[in-house]
């Protein structure tokens, strides 16, 4: 019965700009640090109210993987540095959440990869990480990114990457790579990006939220 509720509110329509909407954190097992960049998402929220004109929730919510409550929000964010482990009832948790219409967005935090890929691979066993296109309409939004996504922090010199899983023609997970998006939503004084990166961040986060609420 939650599962439909949250299908009906997601397939509205125009419906998610016109009411206030609640994006979540979600909060995984294995000893990484889910709860890296505190102030990130409230920023992106601000960001996307203002120069969207949506009306998204300002306060975001926190969400386990396993918890019936990850129906409630269309739009999940999941970051660290760290290990990751869903159990075999969390997979199937998220998994029916994505193919009912939900979508997540990893944010590599800088040493997620090798353990946030495994169980992407657990999560759909069938489906390959692919790296999407600079064309794709999540770079052509609102703000164009011509050249994919942009580089905020530099770590191993390698570029920044964007990967989705898509299900039946369907993006339902985005996972950005070598790229530290969520590090340019935060305050200014947590990491002192210049103006202009943390420009290019929220806008890139506006487009993404933007892809999720109108596609």
């Amino acid at each position: 019965m939650k599962r439909k509720g949250f299908l009906f509110l997601f397939l509205l329509g125009g419906g998610l700009w016109l009411q206030a909407q609640t994006i979540a954190l979600l909060k995984y097992r294995g000893g990484g640090d889910w709860y890296a960049n505190p102030t990130s998402l409230t920023n992106l929220i601000a960001f996307c109210n203002t120069n969207l004109d949506m009306s998204l929730n300002p306060n975001y919510e926190t969400v386990e993987v396993g918890s019936v409550d990850l129906y409630r929000y269309p739009f999940i964010h999941m970051t660290g540095h760290g290990n990751v482990v869903f159990s075999e009832d969390e997979l199937a948790n998220l998994r029916n959440y994505l193919i009912g219409g939900g979508f997540l967005h990893i944010d590599d935090n800088y040493g997620m990869s090798p353990f946030i890929r495994p169980q992407l691979k657990a999560l759909f066993p069938e489906l390959e990480l692919v790296e999407l296109p600079y064309n794709h309409p999540i770079f052509n939004q609102k703000y164009q990114f011509r050249n994919g996504l942009p580089k905020i922090h530099e770590h191993d010199n390698k570029p920044p990457q964007a990967f989705g899983l898509i299900w039946e023609g369907r993006l339902v997970c985005l996972f950005t790579y070598e790229c530290d998006l969520g590090d340019g939503w935060e305050d200014y004084e947590v990491h002192k990006d210049s103006q202009e990166i943390r420009t290019k961040a929220l806008q890139m986060g506006a487009n993404i939220l933007q892809y999720v609420f109108t596609q």
